[in-house]
């Protein structure tokens, strides 16, 4: 049996493995908030990841809560794998990044790559290929609808090249499954509050946020 599995293993290497995970040289980076780094295991962002953010509208920290990451990953050098760039990639930005903004927070406005797709299956095409390349240290991508092929997939493809994959959807998604290895919520209830939906190997739970 076990024989027959590895077989069928090797000539489909599209297949999510369950241990591509742990197999994967991963490391931390700190989000800048001692109460969430609390939460996460290793005291920050784990890179390789699949974070997906679920948030009512676009404008309420979403792309703040990312910057220190972002940093860290845009830095020559910085990439955990030798493999990768220091670019980062936007799939399908709900606005177009502000260079004055991404210069505010010591990301070079030269080092982004932003992609605008016709459909969300070419977004989440796009994504998939950004992160598979080895152009990216990191890909924001703005895709509402998503299949768990499609999240496996993107995971699959972050896991490999050794980068960052950050999903943003609506909160309407947050009863479905999803593979991410961290998923979150920002919802504005009477102040910013930031709720870990899952984290593999971490604590979820609430926290505030400013």
């Amino acid at each position: 049996m076990s024989t027959r599995l590895d077989t069928l293993l090797s000539d489909h290497p599209a297949l999510w493995r369950a241990d591509a995970q742990a197999r994967a040289r991963r490391v931390a980076v700190p989000t800048g908030h001692a109460g969430l780094d609390a939460r996460l295991p290793g005291g920050g962002w784990l890179v390789p990841a699949l974070i997906e953010v679920l948030h009512e509208q676009p404008g309420v920290g979403e792309l703040r809560l990312f910057v220190p990451l972002l940093r860290h990953l845009g830095r020559a050098g910085a990439s955990c794998t030798a493999a990768l760039t220091s670019a980062l990639g936007w799939i399908d930005p709900p606005h177009m990044p502000y260079a004055p903004a991404l210069g505010a927070w010591e990301l070079d406005p030269a080092r982004q790559l932003i992609v605008r797709t016709a459909s969300p299956a070419q977004g989440l095409w796009a994504m998939e290929q950004a992160l598979r390349s080895g152009a990216c240290c990191a890909v924001l991508g703005w895709m509402d609808q998503a299949s768990m092929q499609w999240l496996r997939r993107l995971k699959l493809a972050a896991m490999e090249s050794g980068g960052v994959g950050i999903l943003y959807r609506s909160l309407r998604w947050r009863a479905q499954p999803s593979p991410a290895s961290i998923r979150l919520a920002l919802e504005d209830d009477e102040g910013l509050r930031l709720h870990l939906l899952k984290v593999q190997g971490g604590q979820p739970g609430w926290l505030p946020w400013q």
